[in-house]
Parts: C-alpha cells; sequence; structure tokens
C-alpha cells in the first residue's frame, strides 16, 4: 500500500513537474523575447517582475517533484555508516523534520495571501499585478508539498513499524547511496 502510494504521488508530481517546466520555458521566451525588443529599441516590459513570479511558482510547486527524486540536500555522514534500520531511522527522522518544517512555511504563508485578497493588493511596479494572482498558486504550492510530505512520511514510518526497512530508501533515502542499493 505504501509503495503504491508513493507510485501514484510520483506519478502526480512528474505531471506538476512537467507544467512547471512548461511555464519556465514560456517565462524564458518572454524574457528572450524582450531582450530581442530591446536591441531594436523597444521593450515589453515586466520581464524582471515575470520572472520573479515564475522563480517563486517553480520553486514552490518543484519542491514535491524534487523529494521524491530525493534530490533535497542531505548530511548523511552518521547515516551511511548505519544499518539498514538505522538508515530507516535517520530518513524517518528527518522525513519528520521536513514535514513539520514544510508544515510551518504552509500555515505561515496564509495570512500573506490572505492581506493580499483582503486588500486587493497590486505589485508596487508599472503591471500593478494582483498580488493574489501570483500568491495563490504559490501558496497552493506549498500546501501541496506539505500535503506530500506528510503522506511521504506516513508512508516511510508505516514501513518502519512494519520492519521493512530497505523499502523506506527508495523514496526517503539519499540519492547517492541509490546506485550501490541496486
Amino acid at each position: 500500500m505504501e509503495l503504491t502510494l508513493i507510485t501514484r504521488l510520483r506519478a502526480i508530481n512528474k505531471g506538476v513537474a512537467l507544467a512547471v517546466g512548461f511555464g519556465l520555458l514560456l517565462c524564458a521566451a518572454f524574457v528572450l523575447t524582450d531582450i530581442v525588443m530591446r536591441q531594436i529599441g523597444t521593450s515589453l516590459g515586466g520581464t524582471e517582475e515575470i520572472a520573479g513570479y515564475a522563480m517563486a511558482l517553480a520553486t514552490s510547486w518543484g519542491m514535491s517533484y524534487t523529494l521524491l527524486e530525493l534530490g533535497h540536500v542531505r548530511i548523511d555522514l552518521l547515516r551511511s555508516r548505519a544499518n539498514s534500520f538505522g538508515r530507516a531511522l535517520f530518513d524517518v527522522f528527518a522525513m519528520i523534520v521536513m514535514t513539520g518544517v514544510i508544515i510551518t512555511i504552509a500555515i505561515k504563508a496564509w495570512p500573506v495571501v490572505e492581506r493580499s485578497l483582503i486588500n486587493g493588493s497590486t505589485a508596487n511596479t508599472p503591471l500593478e499585478t494582483p498580488l493574489i494572482w501570483v500568491q495563490m498558486p504559490w501558496f497552493a504550492g506549498w500546501v501541496w508539498f506539505a500535503i506530500m510530505s506528510t503522506l511521504t512520511t506516513l508512508a516511510a514510518l508505516s514501513l518502519l513499524l512494519k520492519r521493512r526497512h530497505a523499502e523506506t530508501e527508495s523514496f526517503v533515502g539519499a540519492f547517492a547511496e541509490q546506485d550501490t542499493l541496486q
């Protein structure tokens, strides 16, 4: 059951990653178009602002994909010296701490979004972008990461309690060790 959940989450996150990547490609094309237009004396304007929004969205949504692809930075000096059970304990502990941090970020992000929604806030730029247009999907990305991280932690914890230690490494282990495990 746990591994099926992780497989489904990976599939969802792969779709999210493709959508985010496509969005970044569109942003890059927009910036490139603006650079070319500047060479002929005109500009689209707002490329810096839009690129910043794209990066914020890519970060909040991309973190979930990175989690299940074992792309987050880990310092695993002690973990690498432990047996299978010890590594699983370190992995679950790391996931519990990270999940707590991500849930805190998602909770703390809501007042920012709420304030923009209530005040009808716009960016202090020539585009005067309504901030809710950017902040709502940014917030949704953090909420998705919190949900993803929680589900992943629960799956790892379940496998740990069932003494299926080695199976946790495929989705919460350290990337550097994956080559040696296969």
